[in-house]
Parts: structure tokens; sequence; C-alpha cells
């Protein structure tokens, strides 16, 4: 049964209510493998690299989403692999574990959206934190540059080569060393993947605090490694918190135990946290201790429909308010990103029939009072229904119609793919003006592209994008450097959750101030010295000469 407010929008209530219904049921299982393939097929250009590489040609070129054409030079000092060197790789680590074939060290050297692509001849996978201390000292004597590789679900270009690095792959790094009931402390190392942990621990009655629409692929190392965020950040907040220690090994082979388990230690300086987010740059996580939290067994998710931007900011004030603890995720995503799903992704369909609103919502709740959680939500969205900040809504009433509705968000990539060319920012702004940017890119691109806005509102990060038939040179010099002089200019950050990586390690200075670049390049050349850690990534090249 609908019911009109005084503000004109219709509120579902009673028997026939879509919105005032909650379900209890598990978190939602978002399974990777229903669209990752699709979308690495979608993914339009990739990395290319010049003529002759094979032959370790100098240069390299490259067309990214979102990134204006570069020309990198392979660091001269840089040795390339040899006969006696992959040698000695096969005595440590033995023979099946030193990959040569080529079949395999493409998709090794391709990252999964076929934007960049290396041309590495080795690739090699330690079974021990000690197999990787005996490679990296080696390496480093040898000044071979390396590349450390998880899950290689990066968007940035950090986890393949640029030019012949060897591949330091952690797949094999994959066992669960410890779990403490009481705490709900979890150690384990860097290779385990994502979606197995929180299969674990479900089955102990936690979660993790990380969960990505990657976890199929993705592994724990390079979520650390890369501090990525998530669709639960607004609950959980940054790895930065939740990882109480960790173990990684330097350029020169050097084992750093900080494998802590402490939630308090205030002894010194908390080194963890260089590693954090340093994208390989410093030094190989082998191993993370972090801590989980309990599993709570009532979950709701409404998909809700708001006429502006400011309702939606509102929208948000408010939940933090009335909601508070149960809050758990806070997603937003626009007309435009609707209209791609619901015409390029098959079978999906519009939660809120027949119209197609300015903006979308998705709350979700996770709590342990089946009845309080209800009623507490139920009672925040009619008042936000009477207060004319939702114009429309629903709750799911089961796994199934939970899941159509993370369909929706999470499929964004993969219709933006299937549409054509794509040009993809991944800002950090502050809530208030995030969506001006957007309506800015609007005016600036015209008719010539479709500008899509889409995020974490909970957390104001942005995913801007420019979709677009196929790649043109025109439209990319209105986006940039627009698009990075407008958030620097608004005090936001270039990189919300992706990282830097290739892709943008020489726009760091839009984020950080040159001291403080001038600092992070101080560090690097302490702890890696010959700075073969995942070279040409992450600080511009210019300070690491």
């Amino acid at each position: 049964m609908r019911s009109t407010n005084q503000n004109g929008y219709t509120c579902h209530f009673g028997g026939a209510s879509r919105l005032l219904e909650s379900f209890l049921l598990p978190h939602p299982k978002r399974n990777l493998s229903t669209w990752v393939h699709p979308f690495r097929e979608f993914a339009g250009r990739r990395f290319i690299l010049a003529k002759g590489f094979a032959e370790h040609s100098p240069r390299i070129h490259g067309r990214f989403f979102g990134s204006e054409p570069v020309v990198l030079q392979r660091n001269p000092l840089f040795q390339s692999i040899n006969a006696e060197d992959i040698a000695y790789f096969k005595e440590i680590l033995g023979v099946k574990n030193v990959i040569q074939d080529e079949e395999r060290l493409l998709v090794a050297n391709t990252d999964w959206m076929r934007k960049y692509e290396g041309s590495s001849k080795i690739l090699l996978q330690p079974k021990s934190t000690e197999e990787v201390s005996q490679i990296l000292k080696y390496c480093n004597s040898r000044c071979l540059a390396v590349v450390p590789q998880g899950g290689n679900t990066g968007l940035v270009g950090g986890s393949v080569p640029v030019f012949d690095e060897v591949i330091i792959n952690m797949s094999l790094m994959n066992s669960i060393i410890a779990f403490d009931k009481v705490s709900g402390i979890l150690v384990c190392e860097a290779g385990c993947i994502l979606e197995n942990l929180i299969s674990f621990l479900d089955n102990e009655g936690f979660i993790m605090p990380l969960d990505l629409g990657a976890k199929g692929s993705c592994q724990i190392g390079g979520n650390v490694s890369t501090n990525a965020g998530g669709l639960h950040f607004v609950r959980y907040g940054s790895l930065h918190g939740n990882v109480l220690g960790l173990e990684a090994v330097l350029a020169n082979g050097t084992v750093l135990d900080l494998l802590g388990t402490l939630r308090k230690d205030n002894t010194g300086y908390d080194l963890k946290h260089l590693f954090i987010g340093s994208e390989g740059s410093l030094g190989i996580i082998t191993k993370i201790s972090i801590v989980t939290p309990p599993k709570l067994s009532s979950v709701n998710l409404a998909f809700l429909a708001c006429k502006d931007y400011i309702s939606c900011q509102n929208l948000l004030l408010e939940a933090k308010r009335k909601l508070g603890e149960i809050l758990s995720a806070f997603e937003f995503l626009d007309s435009s990103a609707m209209d791609l799903v619901l015409n390029h992704l098959e079978g999906t369909r519009n939660p809120l029939p027949p119209s197609i609103h300015n903006f979308y919502v998705l709350i979700e709740t996770t709590g342990s009072d089946e009845s309080y959680d209800r009623e507490k939500l139920e009672a925040f969205l009619l008042r936000s229904m009477e207060g004319g900040l939702v114009s429309d809504g629903v709750l799911a009433q089961d796994i199934n119609q939970a899941l159509s509705f993370w369909r929706i968000r999470e499929g964004i990539p993969e219709a933006l793919m299937r549409a054509g060319a794509v040009y993809k920012y991944d800002l950090s702004i502050p809530v208030d003006k995030m969506y001006d940017l957007v309506e800015a890119m609007r005016i600036r691109i015209g008719s010539s592209a479709k500008v899509v806005g889409y995020g974490h509102l909970g957390d104001g990060n942005l995913h801007l994008n420019i979709s677009l038939p196929e790649y043109d040179d025109t439209v990319l010099a209105k986006t940039e450097p627009f698009v990075y002089e407008w958030t620097s200019k608004h005090r936001g950050s270039i990189s919300a959750e992706h990282g830097l990586g290739l892709m943008k390690a020489n726009k760091i200075h839009y984020s950080k101030s040159p001291e403080s670049v001038h600092l992070m390049a101080s560090i690097k050349k302490l702890l890696d010295p010959n700075g073969i850690l995942n070279p040409y990534k992450v600080l511009p090249t210019s300070l690491m000469s």
C-alpha cells in the first residue's frame, strides 16, 4: 500500500510494504566470478609497450583509464636476469616454483583490467618468509628489480612489472597461522585470499573488517600493502586501525618482525604503518595480524531514491545520528550510473520502477537484535520519508533481493566497460563538495561524453567516470589535469583507496606537499637504497634517481 506525504513523496507501508519490512540473513556473499571475467573482457585499451621492448628498449609508452600518456625509461642501473640467476632461484625455491612458461608469464605480466603489461621473464613463488628473504638479498646484491604480486586485482598498475622486473608472487604463502576467539585476532600469511579468510572467520563466528568486490581473487597482503578501503569502511575504518602487526622483508633481505597482536603498544615508532599503503615499495609484507569483529546476526539492506545530492548528504548525517552503531554501509550512485547498469548488465532490474530517480542510496545495517534493529531502521526510514529526504525505497526481503541490490552497486564498473571507453578516477573529497566535481565535469565536457558519479558516500570516496564510445584525446584534455587540480583545490586526495601505483606516481604533488614527498623519498632511499622494490611506482621517478 502506498501513501503520499505532505511533500509529495511516496511512502510504502502496511501489508504490501516494500520499505518497512526488514530481513534477517548472514552478510550477503557478493561473488566475484559473476562479474570479474566480463569486466576483463571489456577493459578497453591496455598499457602498450614500445616496439623492441624484449630487447630492453629504454622507453615505455602508455595510455591508461584516466591518465595522460607517459614516457618512462628503464633504470640503467638495474641488471637483466641471466642463467646464473635462474639457477640460484631454482636451488632455493625448487624448479616448479620458478616459472618461465610464456602463458603463465603473460597472465602475471598483465594487470586484471588489461591496462598495463610488463615483460618479465621470470616469476618466483616463495613458500616462506625465509625464501622471500633469500630472494631479496640476492636480487639486491645483483641489482635486479622486483615487483611483489598478490591477486593482481589493482587498478593503478602497482602489481605488474613496468619493464622486466622479477615477479615475486605470494600465492603459496596462504596459511592461517592462528586465531584467538577471545580477542578476535587473526594471524595469517600474506598470500591468503580475502574470501577464504572471510569463510574461515564466518565458521568461527567472526567477520573480516574488509569487504571488496574483488575478494574472490585479492590477497590480504596486497590489501594491506595498498591500504584497501571497501564497502564497510564507514563501520570498521581503515586497515591502519585494524592491522595490529605485520612481518615484512626489506630490500636487503632483513626480516622485520612487527607481528604484534596487542591492541595497545606505545613503545617507540609504530613502524608497521610505513608498510600499510606503501604498495610494496618499502618491503614485502609476508604475515599480518588483524583484529576481526564478531559476526552479528541481523543484517538489513535498503535501496532508496533521493531527489538531489543535498538529500543524500542529509540522509547520511541522519543515518549516522539515528542508526549509529548498526550502520555498516552507505553507498550512493547517480541516475547515469543506474542507467548504465540497467542497459548493459544482463539480469539487473530497477528496484524502484518505473521511474529513474536522480540519486540512489544503499544503506546496510548490522546488529545483534533483530527486533530492535528493525524498529530502529523502520523509524529512521519513516522519518526520512516524511521529511522529504527519501523519495522512494525498498528493503530487501531475502538474500536474493539483497544480492540483486549489491549487484547494481558493484556492477557499475562492468557496465562502464561494456558501454565503451572510460576514464576512471578514484578520489577522496569532502562530502559536501563531492558531487560538485561531477557537475563541473558535465559542464566542461558537454555532450561528448557521459559523466558518471558513484561511490562510498559514507567516507567521502567518489568514483568519477567519464564514459564515451571510444577514447578521445579532446575529452581527456578537458578532463586532465582539471580533475586533479579541482581535487587539490578542495583539499582532497587523488587516490582514495586504489593507491598511486604507476598511474599516479608522478601526480602525488596534487595531494601531498613537496616537503612530504621529499621525506617519503628519503624513507624509500633509506630502506631500499638500490631502489629495487617495485620501481617506477608510488613516488615520482625524478626523486628516485
